[in-house]
């Protein structure tokens, strides 16, 4: 079931605080962004942080379960979504820890052209 779009603004501003968050949509579900790293992932209408140390810390109690099959557990965040405070430190932590994402290539020329 993909996410609606509506749920995936409510967690974009519950995050707010944390800075210039935006989302992309990726395969039928939603990447969430904080600045230019990908923190967590909307899928099925649920939050999923990416787990790092920093993040498990600011949340304190994790429920971890992959955002989809075959992938790596993250933080499923559920009962404390209201809570924006919370979000916000957890996505600023979360970024802080997570590596700056890697340049984009520069598309080859092509050949004949």
């Amino acid at each position: 079931m993909a996410s609606d779009l509506s749920f995936v603004t409510f967690v974009c501003d519950q995050m707010s605080k944390a800075g210039d968050i935006t989302h992309r949509k990726m395969f039928g579900e939603y990447a969430i962004y904080c600045g230019e790293k990908v923190v967590a992932l909307v899928c099925d209408n649920q939050l999923f942080v990416k787990p790092t140390v920093a993040g498990k810390a600011a949340l304190k109690k994790v429920v971890e379960a992959p955002p989809y099959p075959g992938a790596k557990p993250h933080y499923l965040i559920t009962d404390r979504l209201e809570d924006s405070d919370l979000m916000a430190r957890v996505i600023v932590a979360t970024a802080g820890e997570l590596p700056e994402p890697k340049p984009k290539k520069a598309e080859a020329k092509k050949k004949g052209r």
